[in-house]
């Protein structure tokens, strides 16, 4: 009988351990591989400017447009007295007077073939000026420098909250220099904020290649140098979420691609 049970518990083991290393080790290691997959080889690409394609598009808004509110710094007199001519408003939605939207994020979220894109050498600023980050969305290349500035009479403690990349917190004194980061993966978007000043917000995109745009005062985008193909194009927006397009593009074509959000 001694013999029996014993059999049986080596094949109950046995059973175990093959469940073991079919089942849950294999799934743990195609999960692992899909986050973290492997950084293109060869030479840094550019962007072919004069063969590549273009596509160009507005951000429009439909709707009653928000009222931007003035925003409140009586607790920090040096931002007060810096917006005393024209006090600071939010920036959440911000509708042009064409009727479009300032501060979407566009870029090429799928199609492109995978190549080793250059990183730019200059790296990309987000400023602190009259106590609220200045631009409000700013694109940028995974690896590439940020730059952030204290243009400021107040300290700002610099809080990247990233997800995909490290957190990232920095304290910023007044009349220091440039607080310098940069983040090696993607990740669409990183919320910025000030651990000292609450009201201040920004986001930043950090794309894995250099076909992205972020739309100013007239609500338009242009990207440009892309390869002959099909593409999804994602326009962000912090208040009205994503909207996804497809297009195809022959070389040296143009093509128009326009978002609508509705307010």
């Amino acid at each position: 009988m001694s013999g029996i049970r014993a059999g049986l518990g080596l094949a109950c083991a046995l059973a175990l351990a093959g469940c073991g290393s079919s089942g849950g080790d294999a799934a743990g290691g195609a999960n692992r591989e899909a986050e973290a997959p492997t950084t293109p080889s060869g030479p840094p690409v550019t962007p072919d400017r004069v063969n590549g394609a273009t596509i160009t598009g507005r951000v429009a808004f439909t709707g009653t447009a928000p009222a931007r509110k003035i925003i409140d710094m009586s607790a920090n007199p040096p931002c007060q007295r810096a917006n005393a001519g024209a006090p600071a408003k939010t920036e959440e939605v911000v509708v042009n007077p064409n009727g479009t939207l300032k501060n979407a994020f566009v870029w090429v979220k799928s199609g492109l073939p995978r190549e080793n894109w250059a990183v730019p050498g200059a790296p990309a600023s987000l400023d602190q000026r009259g106590c609220v980050y200045a631009p409000h969305v700013l694109g940028v290349m995974a690896g590439q420098t940020v730059e952030v500035l204290n243009s400021d009479p107040t300290n700002h403690d610099v809080h990247a909250q990233a997800e995909m990349n490290q957190d990232w917190n920095r304290s910023q004194p007044v009349g220091s220099g440039a607080l310098t980061m940069s983040f090696p993966r993607q990740e669409i978007m990183v919320p910025f904020k000030c651990n000292v000043h609450p009201w201040m917000r920004a986001y930043v995109g950090v794309v894995s290649h250099p076909f992205y745009a972020v739309t100013g005062d007239d609500g338009t985008f242009t990207i440009t140098g892309l390869p002959p193909g099909t593409y999804t194009i994602e326009s962000w927006h912090e208040a009205y979420g994503v909207h996804d397009q497809q297009v195809t593009v022959a070389p040296r074509e143009s093509k128009t691609v326009d978002f609508t959000y509705k307010g």
